[in-house]
């Protein structure tokens, strides 16, 4: 018997009172254009060897484009970057333009201004309910020490760290 509305309505509630960093994951589509979208469902795994994990709902359009892809890149945003993860969280065809990017490894795009980035050769995937679950394995990574601090998300809004004095 599937879940009622109700209950998934719940869960997410519940799921939202768990404060996440927010990212942006990209990679070059089967077609040669850049793909991203935001995501904050990503964690660590492995240190040794390093490897990350993130999750990309079934349906979605541009799964064909994550699991053909050699590598894709985690964007950590910062708090002044709400705008991208809107943007990235939106249904607009070219989220790309008017960003300030460089290229990473597999020719996958970096934001520019983000508090961190990991680029990622795409390791495995796996099933995960109504989701597949993308494990990367680090092959580079960047700390942006003058960014902001991070955005975060929690109970279904954009937080901000406060401000240390």
């Amino acid at each position: 018997m599937a879940p009622s509305e109700s209950t998934h309505r719940s869960l997410r509630q519940s799921l939202g009172q768990f404060a996440t960093g927010v990212t942006v994951v990209t990679a070059r589509g089967i077609d040669g254009r850049f793909v991203g979208l935001t995501v904050n469902s990503f964690a660590s795994v492995s240190l040794d060897p390093p490897l990350i994990l993130w999750s990309l709902t079934s349906d979605s359009k541009l799964l064909p484009a994550f699991e053909a892809c050699t590598h894709f890149a985690v964007n950590v945003l910062a708090e002044n970057q709400v705008d991208i993860s809107r943007r990235f969280a939106g249904t607009r065809q070219d989220k790309f333009t008017g960003l300030d990017l460089r290229v990473g490894a597999g020719d996958t795009p970096l934001i520019v201004g983000c508090c961190a980035s990991f680029e990622c050769r795409r390791e495995t995937q796996y099933p995960g309910g109504d989701h597949v679950i993308f494990i990367g394995h680090v092959e580079r990574h960047h700390r942006n020490k003058d960014a902001p601090p991070p955005l975060l998300y929690y109970g279904g809004h954009y937080r901000m760290l406060p401000t240390q004095t």
